[in-house]
């Protein structure tokens, strides 16, 4: 039978069901100001990736300033993202220009002319008549009535996206002043809470902040190894953009398989290479997705298990069941976490639920 050491009180009761509530009553108030909260955790964030380089500089190289050593470090930041998007960037605009001139061509040999503009004003003085008719028709008025609320909706994402951009500033500004105190900010927000708490908070912080830079340096050699590999087998296959678009599935899968997406990139230019070539789209294509499966294959059974398993100390079977777990419960934000969160969590239980670190800790010798 179990036994209770502590009798529970009504006070006692009452005190941890104040704290419940009070829990609760914290992640409704994260949530209303998630908007407001979001470029702050952001700038945090962008400042705990970019500080070890701050130290760096401001330590090693002596600059001595270290606003001068935050400027300099977001100078090389920008300056290698920069490079990056200059390999992958023009060579994009480069075939959609292809891809334009090609289209064009098509379309004067299908329908027998020189000049498209030319044919549009043509076909517009051949069927004045029928288009006025269809301006003055109430179908064309109905349309229009129903394309307003369109319109406004477009307006509506227009302004999402410079109250986006405004967001991405303010998360700079607050990245900016973080790093400059960084060693303040890390050390003082322990004391918002009470004293006796301390000790706990402190230890979950150092254990989550070991956590996430296992993580960010495992995923990042994961997403290194498969942009060399993608980069490899696109070369060999003779694929547009070899190098730019293995960087670019290198960089997306910072995330876990946000690389995906590039499968329509891919289709596009399988489409480019068929149309300027005269190969087979399909087999173009198909070249292509052996190249992701093969990849996939690879980084899924050898790599990610290997280099995270290590990293995060999981067991590879455990690993895959954490990204599914949490992806299938937080979709793509629990793939981001899944790892430094599993890791976390089995931690913890096994120090507060099955205190297996006192089990397993050496005993005193009775004889002495």
């Amino acid at each position: 039978m179990l036994t209770y050491d502590k009798e529970i009180t009504f006070d006692k009761f009452v005190r941890w069901l104040g704290y419940g509530l009070l829990v609760v009553g914290i992640f409704l108030l994260l949530s209303y100001l998630s908007r407001v909260l979001l470029p702050f955790a952001v700038g945090w964030l962008m400042a705990y990736l970019l500080f070890p380089i701050v130290k760096f500089v401001q330590y090693k190289v002596r600059v001595g300033s270290r606003v001068l050593s935050i400027i300099i470090t977001l100078v090389v930041v920008a300056s290698l993202m920069s490079f990056v998007l200059w390999l992958i960037i023009p060579p994009m605009i480069d075939q959609f220009a292809k891809l334009g001139h090609l289209v064009t061509n098509y379309i004067q040999r299908a329908a027998n002319i020189d000049s498209i503009p030319e044919a549009i004003r043509q076909w517009t003085e051949n069927n004045r008549e029928g288009i006025e008719r269809f301006l003055k028709s109430p179908e064309f008025s109905q349309g229009l009535r129903d394309a307003i609320p369109n319109m406004f909706r477009v307006l509506g994402k227009t302004a999402n996206i410079i109250i986006s951009i405004v967001g991405s500033l303010i998360a700079l500004l607050y990245m900016f002043f973080i790093l400059k105190d960084y060693e303040y900010l890390t050390k003082a927000w322990i004391k918002i809470f009470p004293k006796r708490s301390r000790p706990f908070w402190t230890e979950l912080a150092s254990d989550a902040e070991r956590e996430l830079n296992n993580y960010i340096r495992g995923q990042g050699t994961v997403a290194l190894i498969m942009g060399i590999l993608f980069c490899i087998g696109f070369t060999i296959i003779d694929f547009p953009m070899a190098i730019g678009l293995g960087i670019l599935i290198g960089i997306m899968d910072l995330v876990p398989y946000l690389h995906t997406l590039a499968l329509l990139p891919t289709v596009m230019l399988s489409l480019m290479k068929a149309a300027d070539t005269g190969q087979n789209f399909w087999i173009i294509l198909l070249s292509a997705l052996a190249v992701f499966a093969i990849v996939q294959v690879i980084i899924d059974m050898i790599v990610t298990p290997k280099v995270m398993g290590h990293a995060m100390g999981l067991n590879p079977a455990i690993l895959l069941l954490s990204l599914s777990v949490w992806g299938a419960l937080l979709g793509f934000i629990g793939l981001i976490i899944a790892l430094p969160l599993t890791t976390l969590l089995m931690a913890y239980y096994q120090r507060y639920v099955t205190r297996e670190e006192e089990d397993t800790s050496p005993t005193p010798d009775s004889s002495t």
